[in-house]
């Protein structure tokens, strides 16, 4: 079995990699219509995956699981087949913000299904663009296969009742990773309430990137994050952003550490605020 690779990969070593048959690109930039975005240009040979059609089950009532809820574990696995995604795919996935959106949740999507061969491209679309990766418009199929084989989520998975249950308990430690002026409630330019939950502490993922935006070293990572981890059981760390799309970014960071991926709060802030859960707000 192949050794599993680290959760990142640089522009210039995909370009050595593009004519391989075993390697298969994934769009999973987010914008207003992501079709058109891939319609308009994409990386050649990459396949498109809608973050918000493929990557989420998003509900009438965002109040059921928050803006990006994950999908039914089948239908994920079904799209996977649709993609040509097998067990023994290598896999590289890009978005156009630094992986700090779709694509570490892709990553993240995967590695929860076993799937061990998976990258997000360093610097994402832009540094490919910047390493003369050629752009296609065409629009890309692979052969499909049959549904992903996976019956469960493998990473750990928190839900609001868990979050609720121990969020202020001395044992357990919840992650915010939105940034400082969200968590302390001064704004809140996308869900309906600012504040953050009670108990939760501020690790902003921009923290996780140098000022070029690329990734701190696994070295540097731990310096910041094992004071923060401390002497807390992994089971006991939970993870969670607005959506549950960015707070991947962390996650991917703490793998690219060498540690342990904790617990993800999939419904995130932007379930809690909507179910009249405690607001914490630290203003001033």
């Amino acid at each position: 079995m192949s050794r599993r690779p680290s959760p990142l990969i640089q522009a210039t070593e995909l370009a050595e990699i593009l004519q391989s048959p075993d390697v298969l690109i994934v769009d999973a930039r987010t914008s207003a219509n992501p079709k058109k975005t891939y319609e308009s240009g994409h990386l050649k040979g990459a396949v498109f995956v809608d973050p918000n059609l493929d990557l989420a089950d998003i509900k009438a009532n965002l109040a059921e699981g928050g803006r990006h809820p994950l999908p039914k574990l089948e239908d994920f696995c079904r799209t996977l087949g649709k993609l040509g995604i097998r067990p023994e795919s290598r896999l590289v996935v890009y978005d156009d913000q630094l992986g700090a959106n779709a694509a570490a949740r892709f990553w993240w999507m995967l590695r929860a299904l076993g799937h061990e061969q998976v990258q997000v491209l360093e610097g994402g679309f832009q540094a490919a663009i910047a390493a003369g990766i050629p752009i296609s418009t065409a629009w890309e199929t692979k052969n499909p296969t049959a549904p992903y084989p996976a019956d469960h989520w493998q990473l750990r998975i928190a839900d609001m009742e868990e979050v609720e249950a121990v969020a202020s308990d001395k044992n357990h430690l919840v992650i915010d990773v939105r940034s400082p002026e969200r968590f302390r409630g001064e704004s809140e330019p996308i869900d309906l309430i600012a504040g953050h939950i009670p108990g939760a502490v501020n690790v902003p993922l921009t923290g996780n990137m140098d000022d070029k935006g690329n990734f701190l070293s696994p070295e540097k990572l731990r310096e910041k994050y094992i004071p923060i981890l401390g002497e807390f059981q992994n089971e006991n760390i939970i993870v969670h952003c607005g959506s549950g799309v960015s707070a991947c970014h962390t996650l991917l960071a703490l793998d690219h550490a060498g540690l342990e991926i904790p617990k993800l709060y999939v419904g995130s802030w932007s379930e809690w605020s909507r179910n009249d859960k405690p607001i914490g707000k630290s203003i001033g």
